[in-house]
């Protein structure tokens, strides 16, 4: 009779899971995905106003395997879309994505055939963050939210590929927004 049949069970792996999300959460690494006007206020906010280096993330990733954070900010264009999903690829789980900007999030005011009508027909997005464009306090509250929220209760060990492609399946299979209005003729 040991200590494990006193324990309730689950203990050991709540505890692992708090301690691996609290590490990880202190030092995401972006990757740049500046498409359109959106990546200027991207860029100031690794600037000295917003210092996102207070939070550990200074290092923008330029390299997708180097990075667990993807920013789309601005607008996907077909031709573009497939280099984006390239690049989702290749980045190590687990991984994240924001929408910077009503044009990654919903194609904006460019409702043509130029453009991808939301990036997350493209890949799976967990936070999105409205306005044209956003400032970047905007983006460090979301940072912040995505941390607090998704990065803090991700699975840990042999269950964790199975939640992230089930998660990644389930978001590419959902309606896009304006569809789930029913905005769409």
């Amino acid at each position: 009779m040991g200590i494990e049949e006193k324990i309730p069970s689950g203990i050991m792996l709540t505890t692992l899971e708090a301690i691996q999300g609290w590490t990880r959460q202190a030092s995401f690494w972006p990757l740049t995905m500046g498409l359109a006007c959106c990546a200027i206020e991207m860029i100031s906010y690794g600037g000295p106003r917003a210092d996102s280096g207070r939070w550990g993330q200074e290092v923008f990733r330029a390299s997708p395997r180097q990075a667990d954070l993807m920013i789309v900010s601005g607008r996907v264009s077909q031709k573009m879309a497939p280099v984006v999903r390239q690049l989702w690829d290749q980045m190590p789980n687990p991984k994240w994505c924001i929408a910077m900007g009503v044009c990654s999030s919903s194609g904006g005011m460019f409702n043509n055939y130029a453009i991808v009508q939301g990036v997350d027909h493209i890949v799976p997005v967990d936070m999105y963050i409205p306005g044209c464009p956003p400032r970047p306090d905007m983006l460090i509250d979301a940072v912040f939210k995505l941390k607090k929220n998704e990065v803090m209760r991700h699975p840990v060990g042999a269950d964790m590929d199975k939640a992230i492609a089930e998660a990644e399946h389930k978001a590419l299979e959902a309606p896009a927004t304006i569809e789930q209005k029913g905005l769409m003729r």
